[in-house]
C-alpha cells in the first residue's frame, strides 16, 4: 500500500453516513448501534405509558453521533455520566431511568437497564 494510493476498507451496515473516525486503514461510521430495542419493546408492553417516551430516545440515539459524554449533554441536560462510559437517562420527566453503557469507537450504546424510578432507587447503577 503505497502513501499515495492507499487502500481503505469500510465498515458499515447502513450505506451512506458520514464518517466519524479513522483508525488505522479502517474507517467507521459516525451513527450509533442501540443494542438492544427488543429490551425496550418487553418494557414498554409492561408499562405502555412509557412507550413514546422510549421510542423517542431509541430514534434520537440512532441518528446521534456521540464521540464523547458532551456531545450527550448538549441534547440530555439531565443524564448522569457514571464510570465505564455509563450513562442514565431521565426517561419521561422522572418517570423512568434507563442506564446504557457506550461504545463511542464502535458506535455501539448498549442497554443495561430501564425501569420506574422506585426500581432505579433499588439497583447500583455502577454495577449493573
Amino acid at each position: 500500500m503505497s502513501a499515495k494510493n492507499p487502500t481503505f476498507r469500510v465498515y458499515s451496515t447502513k450505506p451512506l453516513y458520514p464518517i466519524s473516525s479513522f483508525k488505522g486503514n479502517i474507517l467507521y461510521t459516525s451513527f450509533m448501534n442501540v443494542i438492544s430495542k427488543r429490551t425496550l419493546v418487553k418494557f414498554y408492553e409492561q408499562h405502555p405509558q412509557s412507550k413514546s417516551a422510549l421510542e423517542v430516545w431509541h430514534s434520537d440515539a440512532r441518528k446521534s453521533v456521540w464521540s464523547s459524554p458532551a456531545d450527550i449533554k448538549k441534547i440530555y441536560s439531565s443524564a448522569s455520566f457514571l464510570t465505564d462510559n455509563r450513562v442514565v437517562f431521565n426517561i419521561k420527566g422522572n418517570d423512568y431511568r434507563l442506564i446504557v453503557h457506550i461504545d463511542y469507537l464502535r458506535k455501539i450504546i448498549r442497554v443495561k437497564f430501564i425501569g420506574t424510578y422506585a426500581e432505579y432507587d433499588k439497583i447500583n447503577a455502577k454495577e449493573i
